[in-house]
């Protein structure tokens, strides 16, 4: 019976009090933490160091960037400055191009337009439609009899 239970029951673990005061460590450092990072203090003393870092760096970051500059012009290749004006140049030139679409676009309307309005038939005289009827039939090849063949490809 002794088996039975011991079978069916959790074994000892020495090591479980030990992570029940990990955990709770954890959890009330963390709280700790967040109320500490969150407050006005904090935020100084980050600054503080921020810049101390960003003055003591500024030196360095120079002369890095310089020693780039020459090691791209030995390279033949652009700096980012360069990059970056010929994006500029390349944004400019595409703003250019949409407005010269956009005024392209708005001549071909504008003669569309005007072509429609010349392009209506003017209107028959009822006179002239009933004596013009009957008078010649609509052929029903429109090309000029001489040059039927080289136009067809015929010989």
């Amino acid at each position: 019976m002794n088996d039975g239970q011991s079978e069916s029951a959790k074994p000892f673990d020495p090591f479980e009090p030990f992570r029940g005061m990990r955990d709770a460590y954890l959890d009330a450092m963390a709280k700790v933490m967040v109320d500490a990072v969150n407050s006005e203090g904090y935020a100084q003393a980050s600054g503080v160091m921020l810049d101390a870092y960003l003055t003591a760096s500024a030196p360095f970051r120079e002369a890095l960037e310089r020693s780039m500059v020459h090691a791209l012009e030995q390279l033949s290749l652009p700096s980012r400055q360069e990059v970056t004006a010929l994006a500029a140049r390349f944004t400019n030139l595409e703003m250019r191009l949409d407005d010269m679409d956009a005024k392209l676009d708005a001549i071909v309307a504008a003669q569309q337009k005007a072509a429609a309005k010349t392009a209506e038939p003017p209107k028959p005289a009822p006179d002239s439609a009933a004596a013009g009827a009957g008078a010649r039939p609509e052929a029903a090849d429109t090309k000029p009899p001489g040059r039927r063949g080289a136009r067809d490809g015929k010989r």
